[in-house]
């Protein structure tokens, strides 16, 4: 039921909520003379304000970012942590009264008046704000009087916390994994037995022995295609694979998402990692892994209510997409920058080897977009023509220089599928740099400079990195650089250092053989957020020969809420955590030529940590992907619901090149799914201390890390053209 806001005014607050104001009034005087003392909600705005600008007035650096007449990192790390809070109220106030569209409510208004929430309750005992909200506003006045304080914690702090993390790497961890195989495959060895399972390429000749059987099906277990054609598919044949280990409200959860028509595709291998009999060294440790396979009941309730993120994915024909890009057709070529467009094939890369619970392309799945009917994603006839006319759009484009082949997952097309599209990109590239010969000095197009694969697969399924796709990859590379191709980037997933295993890093050393560097997109999920666990995996990944990339906030609405942790949390491990790894200038054109050191990534990386004594290096940034704008970490908090739910206002990144089209519409509204106390009681109950977080209350404020040199594209020896193709406006 939707509320007007004077039916608001009048719902009466909890008992819970009036012990918060009670508090709140007692640590602040000044707070309750005026809200005593205002005949309204003007005369309440205006005294806080007059009280809370003379407070930053003192600080005329913290006024001017107030005033947003200073911008940027400099000027962020600038401001102290009174600032913060005094910042954040005057926001507060300027945006009062403002309602919002809220889509974690399925488009209901959110309003945003929270000094008129407090008056209402200290005068009437009124205004429905819940305890949450008042935890919030507690929080944010002690941070405003100095009551609470920031302390950063030490690097022998960060590192303590890292410890608490296992990888799987740990001879511990692959004993168990080992274990976990063996459950797996006596039950599927059982099951195709008795007739249950049967697959054309995977059976056993009669008279074989039980022994012979198992011996056989760990030779099955290198290969791909069976964990593919093993994939499990169902709630029930999850929980027997897992020995019975799921509790009877998961499965219920797990039974109502099948019957609201989400997909099920877990294979075998990625089942290993998931404990069965927690190890008493490691407990929670799987949890990252875990919440990925078992669905939330957030996301079963949600699931076809579900709205598209992704603002420029939604294409009309012959109409320009959020990002102002005209694009040959809505489902094979995304684009948001002018440098970089994705391309997704008519392949098996529509597919990917596991579904993840928190997919940012859920909607898609439920509009029956993506699914993992295999053998229907074989390219047809028709592909190899088409994927012609798709490269020429690359091809006469004056601005982009970089492609991203993914999809689903660029690794889940065959060799032979991959190697036509990389041909295909190969003949582009140089019918491209072959044209700009007859163009002007000061008209020439971008050439091609980077080729990326968009691929969990080292991740959910190393075996699919085999000898045969690292000699593919390897002739790409040889030959595209003699045309002037200089990165070949492997973007990949891993979500915790569990995922960090002896067959991953085999499948990454054989990444980077060929040439080709790899690089992690860690998504912040509520498990991979508890403190220490993002640097822990930095650390792994490093040692393995991983660059990370970024770190991104869970983006999606209340289909996400159980893995959204918040930004505010990005913030707060992009300032306490990650700044362990900070890498000084000093080392940056070194860094600047990994790209071109593939094969001895691992000697290059450990180098580096020991001479500038850095446990990992943090050349990651952390961001949200905004709806039509892109990734960005700068945003103030302008608003609070009656649920304590913060409502941010973030900006473009301006360290990076946009669209025409975005630079005039900048600003993007974000209303978090969950209110920090809601993601703090979720961090309890999975073990943690949130004494270890206090200082979440207060990053109200983020500002997005400039990019290191190593992610920055080539030059070039001639002038590039200023005009824009492709663009409507």
């Amino acid at each position: 039921m939707t509320y007007a806001s004077h039916q608001l005014d009048q719902i009466a607050i909890t008992v819970k909520s009036h012990v918060l104001l009670k508090e709140l009034l007692k640590e602040n005087p000044a707070l309750a003379e005026i809200m005593r003392h205002a005949r309204n909600e003007t005369e309440a705005l205006i005294g806080v304000r007059n009280w809370v600008l003379e407070e930053l007035r003192q600080n005329e650096d913290a006024y001017k970012f107030y005033k947003r007449e200073a911008k940027g990192r400099e000027a962020f790390e600038k401001l102290t942590w009174k600032d913060f809070a005094a910042i954040r109220i005057l926001d507060y106030i300027d945006n009062a009264g403002r309602d919002f569209d809220d889509l974690n409510l399925r488009g209901e208004k959110a309003l945003s008046n929270p000094v008129k929430l407090i008056w209402l309750a200290v005068n009437f005992g009124t205004g429905g704000a819940k305890p949450y909200f008042f935890m919030d506003m507690l929080q944010l006045f002690r941070q405003l009087s100095g009551q609470s304080t920031r302390q950063f914690p030490t690097r022998e702090k960060v590192e303590e916390w890292m410890s608490r993390w296992c990888s799987g790497l740990d001879p511990r961890i692959i004993k168990l994994r080992e274990e976990n195989r063996e459950r797996i495959l006596k039950i599927i060895i059982e099951k195709i037995d008795v007739g249950e399972i049967s697959d054309s390429k995977f059976f056993f000749e009669q008279g074989m022995s039980q022994e012979q059987k198992y011996l056989m099906a760990l030779e099955w277990w290198k290969d791909r295609l069976f964990h593919l054609r093993f994939a499990v598919r169902s709630p029930d044949l999850l929980n027997e694979l897992l020995g019975n280990s799921l509790d009877p409200d998961t499965m219920k959860v797990l039974y109502e998402a099948q019957d609201k028509g989400i997909p099920f595709f877990i294979n075998p291998y990625y089942l290993s990692l998931l404990h069965v009999r927690v190890p008493y060294f490691a407990i929670g440790a799987d949890l990252a892994i875990r919440y990925y396979v078992v669905y939330s009941k957030q996301l079963v309730d949600e699931y076809g209510s579900i709205v598209a993120w992704e603002k420029e994915d939604r294409v009309e024909a012959g109409k320009p997409n959020a990002a102002g890009w005209l694009l040959p057709n809505d489902y094979n070529i995304h684009r948001r920058y002018p440098e970089v467009a994705i391309l997704i094939p008519d392949t098996m890369g529509r597919a990917c080897g596991g579904l993840c619970a928190s997919c940012q392309r859920m909607f898609d799945f439920q509009r029956g977009y993506l699914n993992f009917n295999l053998d229907k994603l074989k390219p047809t006839e028709t592909w190899d023509e088409k994927l012609k006319k798709l490269l020429e759009y690359f091809e006469t484009d004056s601005q982009l220089r970089d492609i991203l082949i993914t999809g689903g997952d660029a690794l889940m097309s065959s060799d032979h599928s991959l190697e036509n599209i990389l041909n295909g990109i190969y003949e582009m590239a140089l019918k491209k740099k072959q044209a700009n010969e007859k163009y002007g000095e000061t008209e020439k197009l971008a050439e091609i400079v980077r080729v990326r694969l968009g691929t969990r697969l080292p991740v959910y399924l190393p075996q699919r990195i085999t000898p045969e796709l690292v000699r593919l990859l390897g002739d790409f590379k040889q030959k595209s650089s003699a045309i002037g191709i200089k990165q070949f980037v492997i973007q990949t997933h891993f979500e915790s250092p569990m995922e960090v295993t002896p067959e991953a890093r085999e499948a990454v050393k054989l990444l980077n053989s060929a040439g080709w560097i790899v690089t992690n997109q860690l998504v912040f999920t509520t498990a991979a957020s508890r403190r220490g666990h993002s640097s822990k995996l930095r650390k792994v990944l490093n040692e393995i020969g991983v660059l990370n990339y970024y770190t991104f906030s869970v983006k999606g609405y209340m289909e996400n809420n159980f893995n959204f942790a918040t930004n505010e949390r990005a913030v707060q491990e992009q300032m306490e955590e990650k700044v362990i790894g900070k890498i000084p200038e000093e080392y940056f054109d070194e860094i600047k030529d990994f790209p071109h050191n593939a094969e001895i990534l691992v000697e290059k990386i450990s180098e580096l940590r020991n001479r500038a004594d850095l446990p990992f290096l943090g050349t990651d940034r952390n961001v949200l992907n905004l709806p039509g704008v892109g990734k960005s970490l700068t945003f103030r908090t302008i608003g609070i619901t009656r649920y304590g739910r913060r409502i941010l206002e973030f900006e473009l990144d301006h360290t990076r090149n946009h669209s025409p089209v975005i630079k005039n519409n900048e600003k993007v509204i974000i209303i978090e799914s969950k209110s920090i106390s809601e993601y703090l009681q979720q961090l309890s109950e999975i073990g943690e201390d949130i004494a270890d977080y206090e200082s979440i209350w207060g990053y109200s404020i983020g500002e997005t890390e400039p990019r290191l040199p190593i992610y920055e594209y080539p030059g070039y020896e001639f002038e590039l053209t200023q005009k824009y193709t492709n663009l409507g406006l």
